[in-house]
């Protein structure tokens, strides 16, 4: 490992302790303070690491930001889990678990589909936990990007390199934009053999604490079994699904489906004026 960014990655760890002064933290890496001090500051540009009135250093926001989207990512699985299962066991067909990460769909985890399928004729190794989907051609990533922010969404558009050529058609950036802002508007998104050939999938966002997406649940057929109108049909099912995860998780769902379809409570949070 590099030493300066060992030390850094020292420095940032003492400081998980409390706050410390520039000499404290010199100290604790074994440098002279003008090397600790230049260390500090490239932290602090960077936001890791914020300097107090009192001139000792805390951690900073860019911290609790990176810390927190780590903890979403790796706790969702664990909570959504039983409801991937419930899902596919009551209608069999392949679901997935998937977040947006550096620019493209990461599927976290899978429930293979219930009926028999020859290995490698559909979705197979293409949608595995740990592979990497585009976002453009997927109905998880359409959902994922619908759900960013303004200028958090410019930037993954930038990534695409427009116009991208599906398995279906060329998509130029403004016919994307339209339909990203219809999955918005109605909450989920589909892709007809956009990905993959002779698959359908259909697919709805988790609600992070904020109530943003933080991850997707999708639900695949091959068309032999399902076509898109008749995937469509178990929308209400995994809307339900997702808003059921997203209230185990503590997230902020719009309350639509759950009351009405599976007697799940939204909770009336407590103001905090």
């Amino acid at each position: 490992m590099s030493q300066t960014v060992d030390r850094a990655l020292t420095i940032l760890a003492s400081l998980g302790d409390g706050p410390a002064s520039l000499e404290q933290a010199a100290a604790r890496i074994g440098v002279h303070k003008s090397t600790a001090l230049r260390l500090l500051r490239t932290l602090q540009e960077h936001g890791f690491v914020t300097r107090q009135a009192d001139h000792r250093y805390r951690l900073g926001g860019r911290m609790f930001s990176l810390a927190h989207q780590a903890l979403e990512g790796i706790d969702i699985r664990q909570v959504a889990a039983p409801y991937l299962a419930s899902l596919n066991e009551r209608y069999g067909h392949t679901v997935h678990l998937s977040v947006l990460e550096e620019g493209e769909v990461l599927y976290l985890d899978k429930v293979e589909a219930r009926y028999p399928e020859t290995a490698g004729t559909w979705l197979g190794d293409a949608s595995r936990i740990g592979r990497r989907a585009p976002v453009v051609a997927t109905a998880a990533g359409k959902v994922l990007l619908a759900g960013l922010p303004a200028e958090r969404l410019a930037a993954a558009l930038a990534e695409q390199g427009f116009p991208v050529l599906t398995r279906r058609a060329a998509r130029t950036e403004e016919e994307f934009k339209a339909e990203l802002t219809e999955v918005q508007r109605r909450g989920w998104a589909v892709d007809e053999e956009e990905y993959q050939e002779a698959v359908n999938c259909i697919s709805a966002p988790i609600a992070g604490t904020d109530g943003s997406a933080i991850a997707a649940c999708s639900i695949s057929a091959p068309v032999r079994v399902a076509s898109a109108t008749e995937l469509s049909r178990l929308l209400p099912e995994l809307l339900c699904t997702v808003e059921a995860i997203s209230l185990a998780y503590g997230g902020s769902p719009t309350p639509r489906w759950c009351e009405n379809r599976c007697g799940a409570k939204h909770e009336v949070r407590a103001s905090r004026t």
